[in-house]
């Protein structure tokens, strides 16, 4: 996982293109944020594990949720769909 920075040699810990073993957490849309934000999280894996748990939900209930990703960053289900669909989404 790369969301830890690095001092060791210098070296960069910000690689190129999406980082699809982040750590990442599912969340119920309409959750509240928060203070205790992160304890509200469903589920939680590698964003590439959750973009797929998402996907395997039935596609009416895909809008309920978003994925939060290192970084409070959220992906809702457009941009969820559209990595899924991606030339690098990591395989199984």
């Amino acid at each position: 996982m790369t969301d830890h920075p690095s001092t060791y040699k210098g070296d960069a810990t910000q690689h190129k293109g999406i980082q699809w073993d982040d750590r990442a957490a599912l969340h119920r849309k309409g959750d509240g944020d928060g203070v205790l934000d992160g304890a509200k999280g469903l589920r939680s894996g590698t964003f590439a594990e959750l973009i797929r748990h998402v996907m395997l939900l039935p596609q009416a209930e895909r809008s309920d949720y978003y994925i939060e990703k290192l970084g409070d960053r959220e992906y809702h289900i457009e941009e969820i769909i559209d990595l899924s669909r991606s030339d690098g989404f990591p395989p199984s």
